[in-house]
């Protein structure tokens, strides 16, 4: 494959739930698909700290702290309530906010198309509030509302790792494979 040139079309998004992320590791719930991806914008977030001696830029600190940004959606699946903000559903199919319920983290793996290959992604560590509710009333012509949710991605505990993406020499087996558990490099 060839390297990518530009890239378009955001796609193919998908969460893990986070079970647990401890100095042992970290473990992921099954992954789901996310249907209508509309938009991704993510910052990265950490500082370059100049430090000056011998009157010049002696040394130069730079921090990682992850990303934070927005994902927008079509609408949040009643499933992505339940596996992240806790929100459950009873036999009449209401679904119910509780105050109090702990949110999940949880890893977040989409798909960005380019001219010569898709570049598949997985942010391992991603918390999210709870999703805004914001309609508006028809007009002339219908226009789908969506959902937007603010993303803060930070660092795994155990190893530091934010997270990976496929490359043009990326092998077919990992590509194929990369929606249906969180991807771990093998030693």
């Amino acid at each position: 494959m060839a390297e990518n040139k530009v890239q378009f079309n955001l796609k193919n998004v998908h969460y893990a739930a986070i079970l647990t992320d401890t100095e042992e590791g970290t473990t992921y719930d099954d992954v789901v698909a996310v249907p209508g991806a509309v938009s991704l914008d993510l910052s990265q977030e950490g500082e370059i700290t100049p430090f000056y001696a011998d009157g010049i830029k002696y040394y130069i600190a730079s921090s990682n702290s992850g990303y934070a940004g927005t994902l927008e959606l079509a609408r949040i699946p009643d499933q992505m309530l339940a596996d992240i903000w806790g929100m459950t559903k009873n036999a009449a199919g209401v679904i119910t906010e509780t105050v109090d319920v702990p949110f999940n983290d949880f890893a977040l793996m989409f798909q960005i198309d380019g001219d010569e290959n898709e570049t598949l992604y997985t942010f391992y560590k991603c918390s999210a509030q709870r999703p805004t509710i914001a309609s508006q009333t028809n007009e002339e012509t219908k226009e789908p509302q969506t959902s937007t949710l603010e993303l803060s991605i930070s660092p795994r505990i155990a190893d530091g790792k934010i997270k990976v993406h496929t490359s043009d020499t990326t092998t077919t087996a990992v590509r194929t494979a990369w929606f249906t558990t969180v991807y771990e490099e093998t030693p």
